[in-house]
């Protein structure tokens, strides 16, 4: 004890004595002191902002979706926990997995500390599947540098997101509606279908014939489209692929087929297309989800492993109403993979189907019509804008996308063939010189500038020599020098030139245009029958062009629908039909209405108006007169083909050949007209037909018009192509019709052209 005292008694004086040596000395000097030296030192103090501020900075960056900037607020050590690609995989995945389409944040209250803070906030997440889902959670801060850094975990986006939980969606989805034509014939539906095949190896020369014929009777598909495909696999063995057909119809010639070893019968169910595609173009096709397309997708509620998603044509457009509104349950799962509750759950809503405008009996016409050519129809109500047929050739099988579908693996990378193009939409997206069809416009813009009259007339010769140093030549010149019969035209009035389709008459009011400075009187006349723009339609489309001329040679080239000119069939469609109905440009519209399972439709087609032409009624009327006389007066280019029709079975029809130069050998050919025949069961149609590189419209696409008038309005095909040996069956590749009339007293040809261009009528 005395040791102890002893040793405090030490350590006590130890202490008072350094504290007398650290007592400082404290010298007088002479010079007074002011007061601002005996003042206390200052002391050092941080202005820290308002952490509010940068909470609310972080979370609009999380609405923003700016992960990255979002990341660069985050405390040192929150960055040394989560690297960035961590840290945005977490957002998304949270995002996708809930099919999050928003969120918001409400901030509530805070509290500061020197070197941390709190800021409390709601958050509320809106999903496309369970509706809204709100919380409220916590966000830590640290001063950093003078700054406030987020001091980053799981639950700045979910409390429940603590511990390593996490979110799965179970997916409540409804059936896909049906597509149906105006009829209510279903296009599209679900429902168990056929793919059809044959073992080559097992086909019996014998009985080849019989079986083809069988197969002809099921599919459609031809023997001799079969035949030699055989022979070339049968060495072999391989496997040709043939069709597919529904389930309902496989099983009216299943006993038959199937006694023919050969014959390999694969079902599967799935959204069945059928005929293998009626107006694929216009309807589209389903198809899985992409790997780049996952997170899209799944943000908006799909179950990316299991759906099908629109791809083109209404699949694509209606996608809102076909796939109905989907419901599903959401998850807070454990890291145990476990079940830990239930945060929202809604159920699905059916689908609403859609029946389009197209007539499907029609539809299935037109696309027989273009048989093996490379082209486009449409077909359109006149008087309202309705598209009752719309075919691109060559088609493609929309079954083809289905995995299931047995012949899938053989015949899928057909599909995009970058020499056939089959998903390519020529009548919408197909862009093409339109060559005499336009002279149309420059009549128009002719008439309407005051500087012309019906009664205008010019010496239609085989030459045009107005351009200096270059000639060009008429249609009728090229037409001589094959048959040594046809000659030049003579003189015409105005809309003669239309009804002969005078390449020099149009080719001089181009150039008139233009030496009198008035450069944009054709195109913008063109602008206004609606070329240049899109229609309006419902599936993808583009808008072609329509150039001012910039020079003498633009001029001309611009009058016949040559040069730089690009139009869609669509688009030539919709401003005859406008020619045909008084002066109106209707939106063309594909879709009818369309009907939920119970209750009213939530849309029903009524016309939409674009505008209407630029032009007076008086030269609307020359203009309808003209066209006329090119069906019905003996020198008109398309007389010879549709006149006989025309007095036949008593329907009045407008039209224009068209034949334009391609560029890549033989040129396009065009019809485009319209009926009057004013019937109450059938109303009136515009028809707009282009062929690629076949050559004459009047040799090519008239015939086609007319068949598409002989369906509609007789309900089959009346008479074979020129081409054909019977309806459906081609002669030879290469059509023998001649329509061009003669006439009987125009000059003969003194010299041959010095150079230029020539279009065909």
């Amino acid at each position: 004890m005395k040791r102890k005292y002893i040793v405090i008694l030490f350590l006590i004086a130890l202490f008072l004595a350094s504290c007398e040596r650290a007592t400082p000395t404290v010298v007088m000097t002479a010079e007074p002191v002011s007061t601002a030296t005996l003042s206390q030192p200052e002391v050092e103090t941080t202005s820290a902002p308002d952490p509010r501020e940068t909470a609310r900075a972080y979370l609009d960056l999380w609405k923003a979706e700016d992960y990255a900037a979002m990341y660069a607020m985050m405390t040192a050590i929150s960055q040394d926990a989560i690297s960035l690609e961590d840290f945005t995989r977490f957002y998304t995945s949270v995002a996708a997995e809930a099919a999050l389409s928003g969120w918001d944040y409400e901030i509530l209250q805070s509290l500061t500390n020197p070197r941390s803070a709190q800021v409390a906030y709601r958050v509320t997440l809106t999903s496309r599947l369970v509706g809204s889902l709100q919380r409220e959670t916590t966000m830590n801060l640290s001063l950093e540098d003078g700054t406030w850094k987020v001091q980053w975990d799981e639950a700045l986006l979910l409390p429940e997101l603590r511990n390593g939980n996490y979110l799965r969606m179970e997916y409540r989805t409804p059936s896909r509606a049906n597509i149906y034509d105006r009829k209510g014939q279903a296009l599209v539906a679900q429902t168990d279908a056929v793919a059809i095949g044959l073992n080559t190896g097992l086909v019996d020369p014998e009985t080849e014939n019989a079986l083809l014929t069988e197969l002809f009777r099921l599919t459609g598909v031809r023997p001799e489209k079969l035949r030699p495909l055989i022979e070339s696999y049968r060495p072999n063995g391989w496997y040709l692929p043939v069709a597919d057909v529904s389930a309902e119809d496989w099983a009216k010639r299943e006993g038959v087929l199937l006694s023919y070893p050969a014959v390999i019968a694969q079902p599967f169910r799935a959204r069945y297309y059928f005929k293998e595609g009626i107006a694929p173009h216009v309807i589209g096709y389903v198809s899985a989800i992409q790997q780049e397309e996952v997170e899209k997708y799944k943000r908006l509620g799909y179950n990316v492993l299991a759906d099908r998603v629109g791809q083109k044509g209404l699949e694509a457009w209606g996608e809102q109403y076909l796939a109905g509104k989907r419901g599903g349950v959401l998850y807070l799962m454990g890291p145990d993979n476990a079940i830990i509750t239930i945060l929202a759950e809604t159920a699905p809503e059916p689908a609403q189907a859609i029946y389009t405008t197209l007539d499907r009996d029609l539809q299935e016409g037109a696309q027989a019509a273009l048989g093996n050519f490379r082209g486009a129809v449409v077909v359109l109500e006149r008087d309202t804008g309705r598209v009752l047929a719309m075919a691109s050739s060559p088609g493609f099988n929309p079954n083809l996308f289905e995995p299931q579908n047995y012949n899938y693996s053989f015949l899928i990378n057909d599909l995009f063939d970058p020499n056939r193009l089959p998903l390519l939409n020529r009548a919408t997206q197909g862009q093409y010189p339109l060559g005499s069809v336009f002279k149309i416009i420059t009549l128009a813009a002719a008439l309407q500038s005051g500087l012309y009259t019906p009664e205008s007339t010019y010496n239609c010769e085989y030459f045009f020599r107005e351009l200096p140093g270059v000639t060009l030549n008429d249609w009728t010149y090229d037409r001589f020098l094959k048959d040594k019969k046809t000659q030049a035209s003579g003189i015409l009035t105005l809309p003669q030139g239309l009804m002969r389709s005078c390449n020099p008459w149009f080719w001089h009011i181009g150039l008139d245009f233009f030496n009198r400075g008035m450069t944009t009187t054709v195109s913008s006349m063109a602008r206004g029958f609606g070329l240049g723009s899109v229609t309006g339609i419902e599936i993808p489309e583009e808008a072609g062009q329509i150039p001012d001329p910039y020079s003498q040679l633009d001029a001309t080239n611009l009058a016949i629908g040559q040069g730089a000119t690009l139009v869609t069939p669509l688009q030539v469609a919709d401003f005859v039909a406008a020619i045909g109905n008084g002066g109106t440009l209707y939106e063309p519209k594909t879709v009818e209405k369309i009907v939920p399972p119970s209750g009213l439709p939530t849309y029903e087609f009524s016309p939409t108006i674009r505008s209407t032409l630029p032009i007076s009624d008086t030269v609307l009327q020359v203009i309808q007169d003209a066209m006329i006389s090119v069906v019905s007066n003996p020198r008109g280019t398309a007389y010879f083909v549709l006149n006989p029709f025309r007095v036949s079975y008593n329907i009045p029809i407008a039209g224009k050949t068209g034949t334009a130069e391609s560029g890549v050998g033989e040129p396009h050919a065009w019809f485009a007209g319209y009926t009057m025949a004013n019937r109450e069961d059938r109303p009136d149609i515009a028809v707009a037909v282009l062929v690629e590189t076949t050559g004459e419209g009047s040799e090519i696409a008239a015939p086609i018009f007319r068949r598409i008038l002989e369906i509609y309005f007789l309900g089959k095909p009346q008479v074979t192509y020129p081409w054909e040996v019977s309806i459906g069956v081609v002669a030879s590749p290469t059509p023998l019709f001649t329509a061009t009339p003669i006439p009987t007293s125009t000059p003969e040809p003194s010299a041959t052209p010095e150079g230029g261009s020539s279009v065909n009528p």
